[in-house]
């Protein structure tokens, strides 16, 4: 059994300590909002926080977040930062098909926590790793300067 805080949530999972962050969510606690892009940290639809920080749940084992704080996506309506970017996104109409969203959402999100005004080239190193295939970037651009505007 690993112990995990998950969105302020002490929870035990019983996998091998090997299971990728992503598996223990969707498979063991049913939180299905994280998704699996490509297994191997190069497209961004996995994005959890750890402490704060994006990461790649795909890659990232359970035995390496054990007692440490882990965001999802199911936790950002209740976050200020997170609710603002939920809320550009949709005022921006970011979303096509939508499969990316939550790890766009998630890497937006942590952007704004440590940068209230990024400029475009600061959007663009963050939300680099995340890949849209509908290629909504420049609506994902404009989202994240509104949701900055709203926080400021």
């Amino acid at each position: 059994m690993t112990a995990l805080n998950i969105n302020s949530k002490e929870h035990q999972v019983d996998a091998d300590p090997s299971t990728p962050v992503l598996w223990a969510l969707r498979d063991s606690l049913g939180l299905t909002g994280t998704k699996f892009g490509c297994g191997a940290a190069l497209c961004g639809a996995c994005t959890v926080h750890l402490n704060g920080q994006a990461i790649r749940s795909c890659v990232t084992p359970i035995s390496a977040v054990a007692g440490q704080k882990i965001t999802t996506i199911e936790a950002m309506s209740q976050d200020k930062v997170g609710k603002a970017v939920q809320a550009a996104w949709v005022k921006h109409d970011v979303a096509q098909c939508g499969y990316c969203q939550s790890g766009q959402i998630m890497s937006a999100t942590a952007l704004l926590k440590t940068n209230r005004k990024p400029s475009d080239a600061d959007i663009d190193s963050a939300m680099a790793g995340n890949i849209c295939r509908c290629g909504t970037y420049v609506r994902i651009r404009a989202a994240i300067h509104d949701a900055a505007s709203t926080l400021a």
